[in-house]
């Protein structure tokens, strides 16, 4: 979803996120639109209807809708058929340049009982019935109304390795930004991508370990060596890979500096200084 909101808006925090898990009880749902008159936080707003308000273009994220209580779905009839959503102040709030998403795990069960996912020779066919099974479970948990009103319905296989290892360049930008603003580089070798991919990367859990694996595995022992000074301006920290010699068959990060690291400006400076203005007699 950050992706996509960086995407359509320039912008990966042109995003709001709402678990809908918070939203399981009757009484939770008026946090969405506010509190009626004369209730506490009357005057503060609904929780979605001000974030929209605050971002008129954004994407919405409503995470494991599944969870939350049916009246939520009424409140979203609403958004879907007319793009606006009226509050507890009686303001409208326009919901026509924002983007929703509904994400939910139903099915998701079946299709590991079943196990359907993708093969090499029938990924079509599978990726079908992946489909199927999925829209049997959303007609049994949302009503005909709601979901005539969602324009496409998207599944998702489980992750490939190679696939877990491009979200490691994805997740490790941050991390290169900021040592870029120290004058240091940051570099992970093929090797040290695919341990991480390997150690952050559960079936079950899909990619969400992987955040946690960075940390734990890179930035954690990388910060200690940055306080101890291991590093200077100037280099760049290669990641790599070894034999751990303390457990057997197993492999461990490694950290390594090489000189050369030139920061992004520079290079865009030394780019600007090459042109020379052509003058006229």
């Amino acid at each position: 979803a950050k992706t996509l909101a960086e995407f359509l808006f320039g912008d990966e925090n042109a995003l709001i996120a709402l678990d809908m898990s918070e939203y399981m009880e009757k009484h939770t749902v008026s946090r969405l639109v506010g509190s009626p008159p004369g209730y506490v936080g009357y005057e503060e707003g609904g929780q979605l209807t001000e974030a929209v308000r605050r971002k008129p273009f954004s994407v919405v994220l409503f995470d494991e809708i599944e969870k939350a209580h049916p009246d939520v779905f009424n409140t979203l009839l609403q958004i879907l058929e007319e793009g606006r959503l009226t509050d507890a102040q009686g303001r409208s709030t326009d919901f026509r340049n924002t983007v929703l998403i509904m994400t939910s795990n139903l099915g998701t069960q079946d299709l590991r009982k079943a196990n359907v996912g993708f093969g090499k020779n029938d990924e079509a066919l599978s990726y079908a019935r992946m489909q199927e099974k999925v829209n049997e479970a959303l007609k049994v948990q949302f009503k005909p109304e709601f979901l005539n009103r969602i324009d496409e319905v998207i599944v998702f296989h489980e992750l490939a390795m190679a696939e877990v290892v491009q979200m490691v360049d994805l997740m490790s930008k941050r991390l290169t930004g900021q040592l870029e603003g120290l004058g240091l580089g940051f570099e992970l070798t093929e090797a040290a991508k695919g341990l991480l991919a390997k150690r952050g990367y559960d079936p079950q859990l899909g990619a969400r370990p992987l955040r946690r694996a960075l940390q734990r595995f890179i930035e954690d022992p990388l910060s200690e060596k940055l306080l101890l000074k291991e590093f200077h301006a100037g280099e760049i920290i290669v990641v790599g890979v070894e034999d751990d010699p303390d457990q057997k068959d197993e492999q461990r990060f490694t950290f390594k500096a090489v000189e050369g690291f030139v920061p992004p400006s520079a290079i865009v400076l030394a780019g600007a200084g090459d042109a020379t203005p052509s003058t006229t007699e």
